[in-house]
């Protein structure tokens, strides 16, 4: 079973942060440059926060808010759910599927080394059971 480690070994260990007094406007533009939904907030090298599109609609949007006046610190969300790299992926999916979360840091001896989507979760277990397919064909076919 591959582990949320495996998951950043193949698609990179790039993370996309901003500071908790950037402006919302800004880690918008970030997200919108990356073609990302979120962004890890950081404070040196301790994660402090995570601000997504979905804090963006939920608490700046519909509060009235301007992006451009409003710190990140006000509308992240300062309790991250993170996982370590030994984590399967099964677990990984159980516990965004249970928090409703759709981005997990991967967090190493208190250091982010990743950050892993829904995306990449769903992407790794379909490559996993067409592996499982493919050994079941060639079994059958002999």
């Amino acid at each position: 079973m591959k582990t949320a480690g495996d998951i950043l070994n193949s698609k990179g260990r790039d993370i996309w942060s901003v500071g908790p007094d950037d402006t919302v406007f800004d880690s918008l533009r970030l997200m919108a440059d990356k073609g990302i939904g979120s962004l890890l907030v950081m404070d040196g090298d301790k994660l402090v926060g995570i601000v997504t599109e979905r804090d963006y609609a939920r608490k700046v949007i519909l509060e009235g808010k301007s992006s451009k006046n409003s710190a990140v610190a006000e509308v992240m969300t300062r309790r991250v759910l993170c996982v370590t790299p030994e984590r399967s992926i099964d677990e990984c999916m159980a516990l965004m599927t249970d928090k409703r979360a759709r981005h997990l840091p991967v967090v190493d001896h208190k250091l982010v080394i990743g950050v892993v989507s829904i995306g990449d979760l769903v992407k790794a277990m379909i490559s996993e059971q067409q592996v499982i397919i493919d050994q079941l064909q060639h079994y059958i076919s002999g």
